[in-house]
């Protein structure tokens, strides 16, 4: 017999919604952040634990290797990708409050380079809520990467956006629902309360 996911310990992802990332969507973010503010007050007023998950190196960026060909790429052009080096600061229409988490990642997945899985266990976490940006990029990779750690899985379509709208188009409706609900921010708040 399936868990209902409401029975589930559930927290709701934020990951890589900093300025620097956001600006470069220019405004078709800002549906994605008027969604993602409806969201995250559904999870305040749920109890739900809300996790920030940025990207960001140390100065200088050591932790990038010439290896891998995507961010080398940002390495070697750091002067275009202003906001990599810490401190990261995340966009203010939906800053963090006291008491959420803030999750620094090395690469795009959220559990690569941090602490996530260990915050997760540690507030018994097994229903993950997704919202990003990229979707093809930090949103896949997480909805892969969670999956195969057996987590509960929900991505809410309209808290992703990606910078090419038919990869994020055939993501929704061809990948993400093998492995995960697919809700709208107001359809995942109906659920929660």
């Amino acid at each position: 017999m399936e868990t209902s996911r409401k029975d589930l310990k559930t927290a709701l992802l934020v990951m890589d919604i900093q300025t620097n990332i956001v600006s470069r969507l220019g405004d078709s973010s800002k549906d994605v952040i008027s969604s993602l503010q409806g969201a995250i007050g559904a999870a305040r007023a749920a109890g739900l634990p809300i996790i920030y998950v940025v990207v960001g190196f140390r100065k200088g960026l050591p932790e990038i290797s010439p290896d891998n060909k995507s961010f080398f790429a940002i390495k070697a052009n750091a002067a275009s990708f202003p906001g990599l080096e810490e401190p990261i600061v995340i966009y203010p229409a939906v800053a963090p409050q006291p008491g959420d988490i803030v999750v620094t990642k090395r690469r795009v997945s959220a559990f690569a380079g941090s602490d996530l899985e260990v915050v997760l266990r540690s507030l018994k976490v097994q229903h993950l809520v997704l919202t990003g940006l990229s979707t093809s990029g930090v949103v896949l990779s997480t909805l892969r990467e969670a999956s195969d750690k057996d987590y509960h899985l929900s991505v809410l379509s309209d808290c992703c956006a990606d910078g090419d709208s038919e990869v994020h188009n055939v993501l929704f409706s061809k990948v993400f629902p093998r492995q995960a609900a697919v809700l709208t921010a107001d359809e995942w708040a109906a659920s929660i309360t």
